[in-house]
């Protein structure tokens, strides 16, 4: 999987994309691709040491970005994007935090915990509220953990999910988007059909239901 092919519903999918306001879409582009390197980081970690020091670094580059962004280290493409449109924002290491409680996780319910939080957390900074990104949160964590029955815990809790409420995406079309997107995985307990959610992510995305 790579950076721009994911399980999970992810913002930078054209068809999603295109309802974000043409004046935000370099910043959530950015922190889209923030989450889809902290994904990456965590299914290429064979170790959870090695995880952690990774996890580390990229919390001290969210630190920079929220506190002295001119300090960043030049050369990596990521940076340079969230550099651009987040420089003097907080909430990034959010994400690194809840990553890294994912990596950690022993139980379901400690997964459970971690998927919420993550989706929580990239929900609020794309503009929603925190409960509208918990469902589409249980979807990434299926599509991080190794083992099929760890996958299955989390799209059954996910399926079981009651849909947020419009108000939870902040007016987001794009987030009510994804979360609807996610619901639907769910409920095919993870089988994709990409037809089916083309047609939920068009009429979602022209009548916001």
């Amino acid at each position: 999987m790579s950076e721009t092919e994911t399980f999970y519903p992810d913002m930078r999918d054209p068809r999603v994309m295109v309802a974000v306001l043409p004046e935000r879409r370099p910043a959530m582009a950015a922190l889209w691709g923030f989450a889809a390197r902290l994904t990456r980081l965590l299914l290429d970690a064979r170790e959870p040491l090695i995880g952690q020091i990774k996890l580390a670094w990229w919390r001290d580059m969210a630190a920079m970005i929220a506190n002295d962004p001119a300090a960043l280290p030049k050369g990596e493409p990521l940076l340079a994007e969230l550099q651009a449109s987040w420089a003097g924002r907080s909430g990034l290491d959010a994400l690194v935090d809840a990553a890294e409680a994912m990596l950690l996780a022993e139980s379901d319910a400690e997964r459970r915990a971690a998927s919420e939080s993550f989706g929580a957390h990239l929900f609020a900074l794309s503009g929603g509220a925190d409960a509208g990104g918990k469902r589409w949160g249980l979807i990434w964590g299926a599509s991080v953990v190794e083992a099929e029955p760890e996958a299955r815990a989390l799209l059954g809790d996910a399926r079981n999910y009651e849909a947020p409420a419009p108000r939870d995406f902040g007016g987001s079309r794009a987030l009510l988007m994804l979360d609807r997107w996610a619901g639907a995985i769910a409920r095919h307990d993870g089988e994709r059909n990409p037809r089916g959610e083309g047609l939920l992510l068009l009429r979602t995305g022209l009548f916001g239901r």
